[in-house]
């Protein structure tokens, strides 16, 4: 079986040839790793994958052991499950149809449950493909009773991670720090430059050259959180606005589908207010 161990603590001599050891204790064969020191804080973050015969509770037991004198943040998972996602929507459907193209291509390795939609919008797109959606408007006074459902939904279906596929809601702060690194948003990189409606016309009226956009975690600080992937198009004089949005929304699902990619192969680490991301 295929395994991923990840490692993180502060960087110290023979952290790897303690890992590599562990790992040979439990038969193991390593067929991928990456490792990474961070030179301001001396944080040492390790991925590795390896094949074992030994169960994941052995495993994990060999390699807690074997790596306690670094006392690490250390997880230990079968590489064959795939991580369950809890994606929410509002109506645009290109992050959402992306994610479900490269779901059904064998490209993501995860699981989509279920779909939430503050509007019905996307509820026949999304049953199409066999997955469960469920409405829930976001409206005032409601919206506590609604984030409550979403909890209770995260812990019946043992969902991993969300996804804001385009979710054009604020979550409060006390359902942001509930999943702490485990909420993934999009947007268009103009922020903070151009916030609320029709950014991509605002860009159009300023010239600008780049358009891009930031797929990043969830903080209750709203759209400041540690940024996971980007990606830019140059555009000229000649764009329109709606040909900014067309080239926004392909950037948009595009570095989307990565960083959902790279949470659900465990390559993302966050060191203080920034990401280290083995691609």
């Amino acid at each position: 079986m295929d395994y991923i161990v990840t490692l993180q603590c502060l960087d110290q001599p023979g952290i790897v040839h303690a890992m590599t050891t562990a790992i040979l204790n439990c038969d193991g064969n390593i067929i991928e790793n990456q490792q990474f020191t961070d030179p301001i804080t001396n944080q040492f973050v390790m991925r590795t994958r390896f094949e074992s015969n030994q169960s994941e509770a052995s495993i994990e037991s060999t390699l807690t052991s074997g790596l306690s004198k670094f006392t690490p943040a250390l997880r230990v998972r079968n590489y064959a499950i795939s991580k369950k996602v809890l994606v929410m929507v509002t109506k645009e459907s290109h992050c959402l149809r992306d994610l479900l193209f490269l779901l059904e291509l064998g490209e993501l390795p995860i699981e989509i449950p279920l779909v939430i939609g503050n509007r019905p919008d996307l509820r026949e797109l999304v049953e199409s493909h066999g997955i469960t959606f469920e409405y829930l408007p976001f409206e005032e006074p409601d919206r506590v009773k609604q984030e409550a459902v979403i909890v209770q939904r995260v812990q019946e279906l043992k969902i991993d991670f969300v996804v804001l596929a385009r979710f054009m809601q604020i979550l409060s702060a006390q359902f942001c720090q509930s999943m702490a690194n485990s909420i993934i948003n999009i947007h268009h990189s103009f922020l903070p430059s151009f916030k609320g409606a029709k950014p991509y016309h605002q860009a159009h009226e300023k010239g600008v050259k780049i358009i891009g956009a930031t797929a990043h975690f969830v903080t209750e600080d709203l759209d400041e959180g540690p940024i996971i992937e980007q990606d830019v198009a140059h555009v000229n004089h000649s764009s329109t606005p709606e040909e900014l949005i067309a080239i926004g929304r392909d950037i948009e699902r595009r570095v989307l589908g990565r960083a959902v990619k790279y949470f659900a192969e465990d390559r993302i680490f966050i060191i203080g207010k920034r990401t280290v991301v083995f691609s």
